[in-house]
């Protein structure tokens, strides 16, 4: 908890004491109170208990420890691309995806004072998703951990040449001026998260729902196998909306695929294209299946 900012801790210990005192209605983000994740938690569970986390891997720590029911955890973003090191986060947790929340973000310019402006604190993901705002005004991107954080910083700071980008909400909560609202680049930028609980959701109850299966994978390391890998996706109709690779130690020899599909294991179509990937695989490690929070047509 110390390692945010003041004005933060006083929020922070109450909103973990409310969490404490009823775990299994206890919702885990990564970030200060009013953070985007804040706000997500609240939107995807209205009577969720929100519990501020300071880094990603707090929060799956909050879930594997019992002192959280689930977590939410900002997965990709329309314009910036995948959260850094969830890719690597998700498998080690040992948690399962459970479900999807999208949300549309809106990203304002708060500050003690009202400017010029120097720097702007904020988390990467929403200084990559503001960075021609800030070019065009010469405004120096400084990375902090979190949205609202890097609010509660620019507040214990005092430095009037300084501001954060947040949304509004951690304005409220720090006592900033909000200088502009949506600095955001793209009028439709929107974070995927995905909801991680301790036991995953069993495939057979999705039936007749639209269903996301959620997996990694690390192919042979022979000529054409991903693409050998790959062809029971096509030759049994399953649509795969995602696939990225990357890489796991210093071999630069095999690279690890995570890949989301729409629909679940126990329909034959699914069943039969996951057996002709793992017969081109070292491993195919399932995450999670769960209901589709948007169509992907």
């Amino acid at each position: 908890m110390h390692s945010y900012p003041e004005p933060a801790l006083d929020l922070v210990a109450r909103m973990t004491e409310a969490a404490a005192a009823d775990p299994s209605r206890a919702a885990a983000f990564q970030g200060a109170p009013g953070c985007n994740s804040h706000r997500a938690a609240l939107e995807h569970d209205p009577d969720c208990l929100p519990l501020p986390c300071f880094s990603f891997e707090d929060a799956l720590d909050a879930v594997k420890d019992g002192r959280a029911d689930r977590a939410i955890i900002p997965i990709e973003n329309s314009q910036h691309g995948r959260v850094a090191d969830i890719h690597f986060l998700l498998p080690e947790s040992g948690l399962s995806i459970v479900g999807e929340h999208f949300m549309g973000i809106e990203h304002a310019l708060m500050a003690l004072g009202e400017g010029p402006f120097s720097a702007a604190y904020s988390h990467p993901q929403a200084l990559g998703q503001s960075r021609h705002y800030l070019r065009a005004r010469g405004i120096v991107p400084m990375a902090y951990a979190d949205t609202a954080g890097a609010a509660a910083f620019v507040r214990e700071q005092g430095d009037a040449e300084a501001c954060a980008i947040a949304p509004k909400l951690a304005a409220e909560l720090y006592g900033l001026r909000i200088i502009e609202e949506n600095v955001e680049d793209a009028a439709d930028n929107t974070t995927r998260f995905v909801v991680l609980s301790r036991e995953p959701l069993d495939p057979f109850a999705l039936k007749g729902e639209q269903a996301m299966t959620t997996f990694i994978f690390e192919v042979k390391n022979i000529p054409a196998a991903l693409y050998k890998a790959l062809g029971g996706f096509a030759t049994n109709g399953v649509n795969m909306t995602k696939l990225e690779s990357y890489q796991i130690g210093a071999s630069f020899a095999a690279t690890t695929f995570y890949a989301d599909i729409e629909g679940a294991p126990g329909e034959s179509r699914i069943d039969m294209a996951l057996q002709e990937l793992a017969f081109h695989c070292k491993y195919v490690r399932p995450l999670g299946t769960y209901r589709q929070a948007r169509s992907r047509g």
